[in-house]
């Protein structure tokens, strides 16, 4: 165990150009406090503050609270004394007290996951001393009240009971409103909020049984141990799975002096971006409000206005104003703040050169002066991720090499769902309108609450707004509404991480948790019902709207082209059909890395002569049902070799065991003896005879051809048939025939003397010939290891990852579920090794196999093809392996491709 001692430096403190940090030290700093250091270095006005390492999370979790308050004590002390040096305060004074804000930083934005407290060090004295000091009692007040509120949830835990009350302080909130009858918080007198405070302690005492703690040294620590635990909460552990942030990365803890958003009509807090996080669009835009803070605008309980002219007139016309009204209603910032506005514009086109990304940036102004409180490379959609790498490029902030690592290949599949048929958007009804808060098309039934989203199969999470805690419900959900918030609120900033389609402020609805039902002038809407989402408009649509296809060309066609520049290693598709070959190809698959051949026999014409062939007791019978499949195999490979035209097509010959393709079910067996003039038991007997106690390691793959070599024929017959007939039309096919599960060289010879004497009677009947190769898929342990033996006759390998992972560990991909989930929230696994390729174990055998087979025969071949050939981590592992290529289904292609280019460019 590590001897923890107080020498190690654990606290960075930030401010003005002597900054500590770094933005290179994300690591130890986290992203918000090393951009906190940054922004300090480069003049940019950051209020002062500190931030507490990530290594001090880890060393929280192990060591506890006790330990780590008596390692920082010091150290902290120091830092809170060159903050008051720095603002002119004290903290724990009652006359001119220094306020802090205590947030959370990790070293990848993780955006409302961890918790945040501001104004700490307030007491009922302290708040009567800021009071005087500022002249603005309602100020004072206001500020108090906001951190009972912030620090009762956040600390002492004050939530609410089940998922259809409302949050305790937000009920009391509530009720003094309808008791004032007064709309806004804004509305509430000095008067107010101190009954709000009172009323606030008094919940907290009988929730809790504690008293609200006056000392601003309890508070402050109490504060950063929250902080330190909600690294360990629910919704961050969740964020972390579905974004693959580890989970010992720990968090740091920033602490900032306070500017304050809620001063008076002179004062306003917001948070802006560089560039249109939904587009990509080279627009500065963003959302503010006037005497409120920070939470205010990301929350969603108000619903901001524009900071720019231009974006406060789109607004006003989503929500049908006409230009007086808006003015009056929605004045951007531009208008009613300009010095301030030019100012905050000259600090984004600095900090996106600095960075040379596009920023997310939050901001005060407190009482006519502007503070830059975050700037953080900006969460976008995948369309806008793409648009602003090859706007970048083209403005010549970015190599074209770095333009392709600002791409996250996984985001590229957003861009690949289907979008609405216009047609069907004529027609539609348009019930309510929102912010376009996230593009795409959604259509699901109504759900109410983010526990509920996997109610339906495809489901529309509606609420109010949303909340950290209903991060699961909103990744479940096809897409997102919310009443209130903006383009910046917690729904909007998530939904645009996760690349779902969100509307976000439609003002129209009523929602009405405790019935499950959502008004919209007059009409009532259940949960269950349909509706649909635009994104790209903010409309929201009454039942199901027709989707087509997305057209991919643009941005995305040059950054495809950009990654095909640097990529070194082919991409394939998994296709077993024309149309999958079609997609592929339109994605720029460069072949078919796997055809299965099983899939094509499950149609009605064909499943019958399958089953004729299964229930033949002799070869004579076998072959003559093998003779009505031919024709129909022969026409599915031409037709895929067709789509192809010249590029490689793999196919893998019968690999499933024969009981799949006979009937279990009585009518059905009944049905199948009719047809074949025999009688019910004979059929009962022979699938009796086929069950197998573990199909996964039985009769399947190269046993069956083996066993039943006339299989082998026909299938071999049909694929260079169609090829020769081909031929003739002009289109080049090049078949590869794959003999799958091979764990012996034996059973590859078998499978090959029966393929090239086929090839050799159809080369002779047709008198002519076509090329094609043999080679095995490696997905039996003991293939990789014998691989130098099997490549003296096989010409080309294709590791089948998805068995030969089910082989290494032991796992039945069926029965997984009972206990992978444990497992990996135990951290017993780091990942799904079904999803992310095990490169520790399952990788060493694709490494060995390569290197051995190489070793015998130095133009074999190599590429995989399961699921794992469109993961990026696992793509750049088989290209640091020399893998010629990767194989994966049509709609993974572009991800591959980009992925692909990357590991070359690293």
């Amino acid at each position: 165990m590590e001897i923890l001692t107080k020498t190690k430096k654990r606290v960075y403190t930030f401010g003005d150009k002597n900054a500590d940090g770094s933005s290179e030290m994300k690591n130890l700093l986290g992203g918000k406090g090393a951009n906190l250091a940054e922004m300090s270095r480069l003049g940019i006005p950051v209020p002062p503050g500190f931030t507490i390492t990530t290594e001090v999370c880890t060393e929280y979790n192990g060591q506890g609270r006790d330990m780590v308050i008596g390692l920082l004590e010091e150290e902290v002390a120091a830092s809170i004394r060159k903050i008051e040096k720095n603002m002119g305060t004290q903290f724990g004074d009652n006359e001119n007290p220094l306020l802090l804000s205590v947030r959370s930083g990790a070293r990848v934005s993780m955006p409302g996951m961890m918790d945040t407290v501001l104004n700490l060090g307030l007491n009922d004295d302290s708040v009567i001393g800021l009071a005087k000091k500022t002249n603005n009692e309602r100020f004072a007040w206001d500020s108090y009240r906001r951190f009972i509120q912030m620090y009762g949830s956040v600390v002492l835990g004050m939530k609410p009971a089940t998922k259809e009350d409302e949050d305790p302080f937000e009920e009391i909130i509530d009720h003094l409103k309808e008791k004032r009858r007064i709309e806004h918080d804004t509305q509430f007198t000095v008067q107010d909020l101190q009954d709000l405070v009172y009323d606030f302690k008094d919940s907290v005492k009988k929730k809790t049984g504690r008293n609200f703690p006056n000392n601003p040294w309890e508070q402050l620590w109490g504060a950063v141990m929250a902080v330190f635990d909600s690294w360990n909460g629910n919704r961050a552990i969740y964020y972390r799975k579905i974004n693959g942030i580890p989970s010992d990365w720990g968090t740091a803890v920033n602490v900032q002096a306070m500017v304050f958003g809620n001063m008076g009509d002179n004062s306003a807090t917001g948070v802006c971006f560089t560039r249109d996080a939904a587009t990509g669009s080279n627009e500065f835009n963003g959302e503010y409000l006037v005497n409120a803070q920070g939470e205010d605008v990301v929350a969603g309980v108000r619903t901001p206005q524009q900071i720019t002219k231009l974006g406060s007139i789109r607004w006003a016309e989503l929500a049908q104003t006409d230009e007086d009204e808006r003015r009056k209603n929605y004045p951007s910032l531009e208008e009613i703040m300009p010095k301030i506005y030019t100012e905050l514009f000259n600090y984004q086109e600095v900090l996106e050169k600095h960075y040379r990304d596009m920023q997310d940036m939050e901001f005060t102004i407190q009482d006519g002066k502007l503070w830059i409180l975050q700037t953080r490379n900006g969460k976008r959609t995948g369309a806008a991720m793409v648009k602003i790498a090859v706007d970048l490029l083209r403005e010549g902030l970015l190599s074209e090499k770095e333009a392709l690592l600002k791409i996250e290949p996984n985001k590229l599949d957003e861009l690949l769902h289907p979008v609405f048929d216009p047609k069907a958007l004529k027609r539609a009804h348009v019930i309510a309108q929102g912010l376009p808060a996230s593009p795409g098309a959604a259509t699901g039934q109504i759900v109410f609450f983010a526990d509920e989203a996997k109610k339906f199969k495809n489901s529309i999470l509606v609420r109010i707004e949303t909340s950290p805690e209903d991060l699961e419900g909103m990744n479940l959900a096809k897409g997102i509404l919310t009443a209130r918030g903006g383009m910046t609120s917690h729904a909007a900033v998530v939904a645009r991480g996760m690349g779902k389609c969100c509307i976000s402020g439609a003002g129209a609805l009523k929602i009405n948790y405790k019935k499950r039902t959502m008004t919209v002038d007059g009409k009532v809407y259940h949960e269950g019902d349909w509706i649909s989402l635009n994104g790209s408009t903010g409309n929201v649509l009454e039942g199901k709207v027709a989707t087509m296809e997305p057209e991919l060309t643009g941005e995305f066609a040059e950054i495809m082209a950009l990654s095909d520049k640097f990529r070194t290693m082919e991409v394939r598709a998994n296709a077993d059909n024309p149309k999958d070959a079609k997609i592929a190809k339109s994605f720029g698959a460069t072949g078919i890395g796997l055809a299965r051949t099983e899939h094509m026999f499950f149609e009605v014409d064909r499943i019958k002569a399958m089953r004729e062939m299964i229930l033949a007791s002799t070869v004579k019978g076998r072959k003559a049902a093998l003779e009505d499949l031919l024709p129909m195999q022969r026409k599915d490979f031409e037709e895929i070799f067709e789509v192809m035209n010249g590029l490689p097509v793999t196919i893998r010959l019968l690999d499933p065991p024969l009981h799949e393709f006979v009937p279990h079910q009585l009518a059905t067996q009944k049905e199948l003896a009719e047809d074949l003039h025999i009688s019910l038991g004979a059929v009962k007997s022979k699938v009796a005879e086929l069950e197998e106690f573990n199909p996964m390691l039985g009769h399947r793959g190269c046993r069956l051809g083996n066993t039943y070599p006339e299989i082998t024929e026909m299938q071999t017959r049909a694929i260079l048939e169609a090829a020769l007939s081909l031929k003739q039309k002009g289109i080049a096919a090049k078949p590869e025939i794959m003999v799958p599960l091979v764990g012996t060289v034996s059973e590859f010879v078998e499978q090959e003397k029966v393929i090239r004497e086929t090839a050799q009677l159809v080369f002779e009947e047709y008198d002519d010939k076509v090329d094609f190769s043999i080679g095995t898929m490696i997905e039996v342990p003991r293939a990789a290891l014998i691989a130098g033996e099997i490549a003296n006759r096989a010409e080309f390998f294709s590791f089948g990852t998805n068995d030969l992972t089910q082989m290494t560990f032991g796992y039945s991909r069926d029965d997984a579920g009972k206990f992978l989930p444990i497992y990996l929230e135990k951290g017993i696994l780091a990942a799904d090794p079904f999803e992310i390729l095990d490169q520790e174990g399952v990788g060493q055998l694709v490494e060995m196999g390569t290197k051995r087979g190489r070793a015998s025969n130095s133009d074999l071949k190599v590429g995989i093809c399961g699921e794992h050939g469109g993961e990026p981590s696992s793509v750049e592992f088989c290209y640091q392996t020399g893998i010629n290529y990767v194989s994966c289904s049509p709609f993974r292609v572009p991800i591959a491709r980009i992925a692909a280019a990357q590991a070359a460019v690293k």
